[in-house]
């Protein structure tokens, strides 16, 4: 039997994508073996968002290598889009494939194994239009459901609009089937993916709060989260469903970018922070307890010291839970490149993106304390997950607190109610018990 092993970078849409991929292998009866253990083919789906993920793809390829130095690598996802030519010129690298390609995969393998030379199938960006339907298939107690790809908005420092086209989403009977089939194999948890979830259904003429309705009634399915939605998309009509739902859980994760309205400008962000402060604002009156993630990014080229001190101040000022920062780079072809030059701006140095980096992470990592103290001595129900960790086992409440107790195989994939005493030296939350206190020692 041929061995395939996957590797995922990036967002949650690329998981969902992999295991659709995955899927199509164990059902041409392929075998599945670990990432890092000797395959006959590689499959690396890649992320291009900052010239780290770059970095890391090239990385995964020479681990690909290392275990079986005939393995056939392909590459896939929005750096293959992106910049075929660049991933074909690394040693070891079969095929290139692009966002059309991928899901056409077994088409173009046929072809490929012929190893003359490596082969790139990547379509023009423009040519990407159809809607290649995808949800994971892991092992984990959650499922990534894919129900929106591509991006219409224009933002200044972003490739992803380059790297797969317009926004299109699939139909809302489609994901309701999926959603259906992810319940038959026995997940608890689906996250709702895309690249931005806000313009779910402008093309087909359905709309987003329709989805989360039906998605509701499905049975099987506890618990629904929404991976990330825009702020100036998030209204008032979906938090209020969300907080009155059966299984959508309260936790958001709404990317902010800049906390200075100059900067939201200059990153074409179609919102400013009094927008983004009144969607915080809702969901807090409507549901305490919830969950809020943020995405930031420092060391834009218009943000000078004051303007991210502005951003600062404005994080620590709104009653959110964490922090996913990243720190800017600089992306062939995006406007930000070009902005530098007519705005005669000076690059934030790279060393002072990194300190700026470290202070937001900080932030974050007080700003979840503070939330899980907030919320010890509450009793809320907990999703354990089947990967062990040492002598324990995790794994997140309705509101996104990471819980922690004594490894139990019987628990893995049910929702416990568990009482949330403290905070553990692992930084989760569990129980206190003399038994576990002794565990941790």
């Amino acid at each position: 039997m041929n061995r395939v092993a996957f590797y995922t970078l990036g967002c949650k849409l690329n998981f969902a994508e992999t295991g659709t991929m995955r899927d199509a292998f164990i059902e041409k009866a392929y075998d599945v073996v670990p990432f890092g253990d000797a395959a006959d083919i590689a499959v690396i789906n890649t992320c291009t968002v900052t010239e780290e993920a770059d970095r890391k793809c090239r990385q995964i390829i020479r681990r690909a290598l290392r275990a079986n130095e005939n393995t056939f690598v392909i590459v896939t996802g929005c750096y293959a889009q992106l910049q075929p030519e660049t991933i074909a010129s690394i040693e070891g690298v079969d095929a290139v494939l692009g966002a059309n390609e991928k899901f056409q995969l077994f088409n173009v393998l046929e072809d490929f194994e012929k190893r003359d030379k490596t082969q790139i199938a990547v379509s023009c960006i423009d040519d990407v239009n159809s809607f290649g339907p995808a949800y994971s298939a892991g092992e984990r107690s959650r499922a990534f459901l894919k129900i929106q790809d591509g991006c219409d908005y224009s933002c200044a420092f972003c490739t992803i609009p380059l790297a797969r086209g317009k926004s299109r989403s699939q139909s809302i009977s489609a994901t309701v089937a999926q959603a259906r089939d992810i319940a038959q194999r026995g997940y608890r948890e689906v996250v709702l993916s895309g690249v931005n979830i806000g313009l779910f259904g402008e093309d087909t003429g359905e709309s987003l709060l329709t989805l989360l309705q039906k998605l509701d009634t499905i049975a099987g399915i506890e618990r629904y989260r929404i991976s990330s939605i825009e702020p100036n998309l998030l209204t008032n009509e979906i938090i209020d469903f969300v907080a009155d739902s059966r299984a959508f859980q309260p936790h958001f994760h709404i990317p902010l970018q800049s906390g200075d309205d100059y900067v939201l400008g200059k990153m074409r962000r179609r919102y400013k922070r009094n927008v983004y402060e009144d969607r915080v604002a809702h969901i807090k009156q409507r549901m305490p307890h919830a969950a809020i993630g943020v995405d930031v990014i420092v060391g834009y080229p218009a943000e000078t010291e004051e303007r991210f001190e502005n951003t600062y101040a404005f994080l620590n000022e709104l009653p959110i839970t964490y922090l996913h920062v990243f720190t800017y780079s600089e992306r062939p072809n995006t406007v930000a490149v070009a902005q530098v030059n007519e705005e005669k701006w000076t690059p934030v140095p790279k060393a002072e993106r990194t300190n700026r980096n470290r202070k937001l992470r900080i932030l974050s990592e007080k700003k979840r304390l503070a939330f899980y103290q907030l919320h010890a001595g509450d009793t809320r129900p907990v999703l354990w997950e089947a990967d062990r960790k040492g002598e324990v086992m995790v794994g997140y409440t309705d509101n996104y607190i990471r819980a922690e107790q004594p490894f139990d195989a019987a628990k893995t994939n049910t929702i416990e109610s568990l009482s949330l005493d403290q905070i553990l030296p692992s930084g989760n939350m569990g129980t206190r018990s003399d038994a576990f206190v002794s565990l941790l020692q």
